[in-house]
């Protein structure tokens, strides 16, 4: 199961009342891979892909495609502003282990 934190729904509203698309959602979606894990990708849509799992809280939607799903079975997903880093983050869960593929760059 995944969570979504008051912060990221409240900030989900903010972002589709700024660009006069109230009735629509994110979308989060898997974007690519590399030795420290998915990247993924967020987009505003109006309605969820097939299968998407939605979630709602507070009156913000998030669509959250099967492969995705899977990565981040049991994670939250947050909105940070800390004055040096802003966006959406997965927070809890079981991070991927950075370099198990030889990868030195990460």
């Amino acid at each position: 199961m995944v969570t979504v934190s008051d912060a990221a729904a409240a900030k989900t509203k903010e972002i589709l009342e700024a660009e006069g698309k109230g009735d629509c959602g994110l979308r989060f979606t898997t974007a690519g891979s590399s030795c420290c894990g998915p990247s993924y990708s967020i987009d505003i849509v109006e309605k969820p892909g097939d299968g998407d799992e939605i979630i709602e809280k507070n009156g913000a939607r998030f669509y959250i495609e099967q492969t995705t799903l899977a990565s981040i079975k049991g994670m939250e997903i947050d909105f940070v502003d800390d004055g040096q880093r802003q966006g959406f983050v997965f927070t809890g869960g079981q991070a991927p282990s950075c370099g198990s593929g030889g990868c030195s760059s990460c």
